[in-house]
């Protein structure tokens, strides 16, 4: 023994792998990852969920929705739906961001044999950010408009008009006696949209993009900046910013719903919007189209929440956070279709046709419809910039969640659907997040460089939305990016967090974070009413699938596939990501996908001070110890990390045992 410690005898040195990273001279030792960094406030995290779940939908999306599946009856499955999906699924989310204080890529350690899951979802939260801020181009582009004396869609008699474009109001000022037959007609905010905005009539279809609008390219960049400046110090400046992009939509909506319900004619729109027709009640569309409601306005799935989640601090009271947003976003949305059916009530009188001739869902409602309402009132102007505005930071806030083309819809409203800046700023902090998560020690210290290269990369692919053909090319990417792809991420997520890593085990995490465990409601709707109604949505969308169309014009065949391959790409995520993660475990094939399917050794409370339980001294001291745990199999034994993961699970059984006897 004196002899092997002679400082002539070579001394045995430990292989690398076997060496803490402290104890390393090289970059990966010398330095710990950047602090990812928390909200610096309280509200910072519930105005941002408020903001993100709040968005162009409640407005554009629900009022519509609800008139036409029976009114007032329309709330009785929504709310129903809330309660099965809406709720159960916005906890989960939550609970997983805040448990690992991880993005949607490194939650994955929970079972690191679905991580496809988690490349899915950044997969289609990249598709969604690409055309969504084109949506935020439009409303920048209406907002400049709106700063003139005479709003441009006001009259006929510009070079963008055509002998169809009709000014109904002058034609019933100069004959109040008379019904319009508008049927044959274009007003001119729809031909301002689709001639001066979109040139559409440069583009023959989808194959033919024409021309860069330079207008709209500005537009678009502008969007893209904003967001970037917004998120470029991370959840400490998007925390700050949401402080007024999720209030200040509320005052303008209370300042446009004062003005609407004081308008003449605004009981009709009113009345035509909330009469119960409890018949609908008995189709099985109108429970559908309340959980495609639910499923999309919430926002889950998009990796979003998880993100928010994700900087919080251990204890915060998610579960009344949750609560808190999934019924103010119901409440928002059934507020919003007072604002907007109270001017289209106004508006149909005012033109003497009916309220459903001038009702329109999506897009066309805010770019047309609405504008046209606008310009029917005092101060037209003025109260137009208010409304794009209100669109503006509500889609700045959200940054989008889509939904899926309405089945049995046999024209589709320009522009798809979705929620626009807070929506964009969570998408961008998912993307930015998940990366980032993924290689702490090279990318948070650049996170500033990284997150413009995204916004530069994002921008450039969107380029092609901003042609003349551009608006085919957002409706294919509004179908497809994000339908079935996001059911089927999301279904995945609740099977595996209560089969594969069980529910006994996710209730006892969130009883780590909360001090209590969650009741039987939840845990039913998680294991089976959530995930049922899922895949029923997700069979009806299948079923009742129907081509991609803008107005009259029909998609080609290989625009079609193009959509479909968009949509099952993100599904294809998580097969893929299954071989990956069985083929770095050894031993037989069931052995490998047993090891993969377990949580990995960095899964848990993100520091030991909140390591409590099964996961005290379970943390890794190294940023992977997979190249250890491969060494030590090689060359036998068995590591410190592998033999705390066994006691890890010894101790959930038991727990589990006693918990059941």
């Amino acid at each position: 023994l004196s002899a092997l410690s002679h400082p002539l005898v070579p001394q045995p040195v430990p292989p690398d792998l076997l060496v803490s990273p402290s104890s390393q001279d090289g970059d990966l030792g010398s330095e710990c990852p950047e602090d990812r960094g928390t909200w610096t406030g309280r509200l910072d995290f519930l105005l941002s969920c408020i903001g993100y779940c709040v968005g162009l939908g409640n407005v554009w999306r629900f009022p519509y929705r609800a008139y036409t599946n029976g009114g007032g009856a329309f709330l009785v499955p929504y709310f129903i739906m809330l309660a099965i999906c809406g709720i159960p699924i916005f906890f989960m989310e939550l609970s997983l961001g805040q448990f690992s204080s991880l993005g949607p890529l490194a939650v994955w350690k929970i079972s690191p044999l679905f991580k496809g899951v988690g490349m899915g979802t950044i997969l289609i939260v990249s598709l969604v950010a690409i055309y969504y801020n084109m949506i935020i181009a439009y409303v920048l582009f209406y907002l400049f408009a709106s700063l003139t004396s005479d709003l441009p869609w006001q009259h006929c008699g510009n070079w963008w008009n055509t002998e169809l474009c009709l000014d109904h109001r002058v034609i019933r000022a100069g004959n109040s006696s008379l019904p319009i037959n508008i049927s044959n007609t274009v007003s001119p905010s729809e031909e301002y949209w689709s001639r001066y905005v979109l040139h559409i009539q440069g583009s023959s279809g989808i194959g033919d993009p024409g021309s860069i609008r330079w207008n709209l390219c500005l537009c678009l960049l502008l969007s893209w900046t904003i967001v970037y400046l917004c998120i470029l110090k991370g959840v400490k400046s998007s925390g700050k910013v949401v402080y007024f992009t999720a209030t200040f939509p509320y005052l303008i909506l209370l300042m446009l719903l004062i003005r609407g319900v004081t308008l003449e004619g605004a009981w009709k729109g009113i009345q035509f919007y909330l009469t119960p027709q409890f018949d609908h009640l008995l189709s099985s569309k109108v429970w559908i189209e309340a959980a495609l409601q639910i499923f999309y306005s919430l926002g889950v799935g998009f990796g979003g929440l998880l993100t928010f989640a994700s900087y919080n601090t251990f204890h915060q009271n998610i579960y009344r956070d949750t609560f808190i947003v999934t019924l103010g976003n119901a409440i928002t949305s059934i507020l919003a279709g007072f604002a907007i059916f109270s001017v289209l009530g106004y508006m149909s009188q005012e033109l003497g046709v009916p309220v459903n001739q001038v009702a329109k869902a999506g897009p066309g409602l805010a770019f047309v419809v609405y504008p046209q309402a606008m310009t029917m009132l005092p101060l037209s102007p003025f109260w137009s910039f208010l409304f794009f505005f209100m669109l503006l930071t509500l889609g700045l806030d959200s940054q989008v969640r889509t939904e899926p083309r309405e089945p049995g819809v046999p024209s589709r409203q320009p522009g798809g659907s979705g929620d626009p800046l807070l929506l964009q700023f969570a998408f961008m902090e998912t993307i930015v997040t998940a990366v980032t998560d993924e290689f702490p020690y090279y990318l948070r210290p650049k996170k500033a460089s990284f997150s413009a290269l995204i916004c530069l990369a994002l921008f450039l692919m969107g380029l092609i939305l901003t042609t003349e053909g551009g608006m085919y090319w957002l409706v294919l990417l509004d179908d497809y990016s994000a339908g079935f792809g996001l059911m089927v991420v999301v279904i995945t997520t609740c099977l595996v967090v209560t089969r594969v890593y069980g529910m006994k085990r996710f209730c006892r995490d969130i009883h780590m974070m909360l001090g209590f465990k969650p009741g039987p409601y939840f845990r039913a709707c998680w294991m089976v009413l959530s995930p049922a109604t899922m895949m029923a949505l997700l069979v009806y969308n299948i079923v009742k699938y129907q081509p991609s169309e803008y107005g009259n014009y029909q998609f080609p065949t290989w625009a079609e596939a193009l959509g479909i391959l968009m949509g099952v790409l993100s599904c294809l995520m998580i097969p893929m990501g299954m071989v990956v993660a069985v083929l770095q475990e050894e031993g037989t094939l069931w052995e490998r996908v047993q090891q993969a399917s377990r949580p990995a050794m960095g899964w848990g409370p993100a520091l030991e001070e909140n390591r409590s339980g099964a996961y005290v001294g379970s943390l890794a001291g190294s940023q992977s110890p997979k190249p250890l745990m491969v060494h030590m199999r090689k060359y036998g034994g068995i590591t410190s990390y592998e033999n705390t993961a066994i006691e890890v699970d010894r101790e959930m059984e038991e727990e589990e045992e006693e918990e059941s006897m």
